[in-house]
């Protein structure tokens, strides 16, 4: 009789836990390879490489469309797994929210670094460069009131999250990877970071299953039509590329089709005597445009400047900054608005 009674116990606390949300439950979870290309020589040898690669969780009563995570410059999937200071990222946060997550690494960095391209890497010397680049203060100091912790550990994991590109940047490569995910797995969300933003914008233009993106700090590949690019458009960004580029209208209609959503976050001055900083301003104020555009023509493109709506001293990572729960609130009350959850 005791034992039973023990099993009844067991069986009510973690019931409870479900209910209080503190247990996850995965219903499914794995990992594959997307995309690519298979080369051959002379001999009839083979090599595959420039995949994507692909870890996915899908939560028990998982919602209709999953998140597809994408990268920025210099990183690879864990961006979006647990921070630089030990919390949840944006993969368990929406899993506990019931969305299904793909994480992916693009085709030439992380665990996708079968590169068809020869290529030499040695380190650089640049961390402090990126410290400033992506807005968590001017080396080695803090802004005030930054969203990053500033014990000396999250500093090293954070730097530590990093990773080379194994081959040159290729848009058209990372695009084509993306969309055969898109084609593999059906409807989904997009969810990109900075340079994942205009890997975004093109793989939009080669599936049909993207139902909505969100883009946090994109970054250059901004596309417009002919003869439309404004003028600070025009302008290379840090990294030789344009901020805006040209598209057939068309194309460009094909953005009026889903519901976008743009964040940036925090430290953006109005002056460029800092150019690493004022490059993100720069981006904010012609990403507004291009939204302004895109809903002139009937499109559903939201911009939001976080301090604007309350969340103050974002870096270029705000799904990982100290308050990337209220930031992950902000974008599950827009999934709902929008009908997407």
């Amino acid at each position: 009789m005791k034992e039973i009674f023990i099993v009844l116990g067991l069986s009510m606390i973690l019931a409870s836990c479900r209910n209080s949300g503190n247990v996850l439950q995965i219903s499914e979870q794995g990992s594959f390879a997307v995309g690519g290309t298979i080369l051959t020589d002379s001999l009839g040898h083979t090599y595959h490489g420039d995949h994507a690669y692909v870890f996915y969780q899908k939560p028990v009563h998982a919602r209709k469309y999953p998140l597809v995570f994408a990268h920025g410059v210099g990183q690879f999937s864990k961006t979006w797994e647990t921070t630089p200071d030990g919390r949840e990222g944006f993969q368990n946060i929406f899993l506990r929210r019931s969305f299904s997550t793909y994480l992916v690494d693009q085709p030439r960095r992380g665990n996708a670094g079968r590169s068809t391209e020869t290529i030499t890497i040695s380190p650089a010397f640049d961390e402090e460069e990126w410290f400033n680049r992506f807005r968590i203060g001017i080396y080695p100091d803090y802004f005030k009131g930054v969203q990053f912790s500033r014990d000396k550990e999250t500093l090293n994991q954070f730097f530590r999250q990093m990773t080379p590109n194994i081959g040159s940047v290729d848009f058209e490569v990372y695009s084509d990877a993306y969309a055969a995910l898109f084609d593999k797995i059906g409807p989904a969300i997009f969810v990109t970071h900075s340079q994942g933003g205009p890997v975004g914008w093109r793989t939009l233009l080669k599936t049909d299953n993207i139902k909505a993106i969100v883009a946090y700090e994109p970054g250059g590949g901004i596309p417009f039509p002919k003869g439309q690019v404004p003028e600070e458009g025009k302008i290379l960004t840090l990294s030789k590329k344009t901020e805006g580029i040209e598209v057939s209208m068309s194309d460009f209609m094909k953005y009026t089709e889903i519901p976008i959503i743009v964040y940036y976050g925090d430290n953006l001055p109005e002056t460029n005597e800092r150019p690493e900083l004022y490059e993100w301003t720069r981006r904010l104020h012609l990403m507004r445009k291009w939204a302004a555009l895109l809903n002139k023509h009937g499109g559903d493109v939201t911009v939001i400047h976080l301090p604007e709506i309350g969340l103050y001293g974002n870096t270029h990572f705000p799904f990982s900054d100290l308050n990337n729960v209220e930031v992950a609130n902000h974008l599950s009350k827009w999934l709902h608005e929008k009908g997407l959850d």
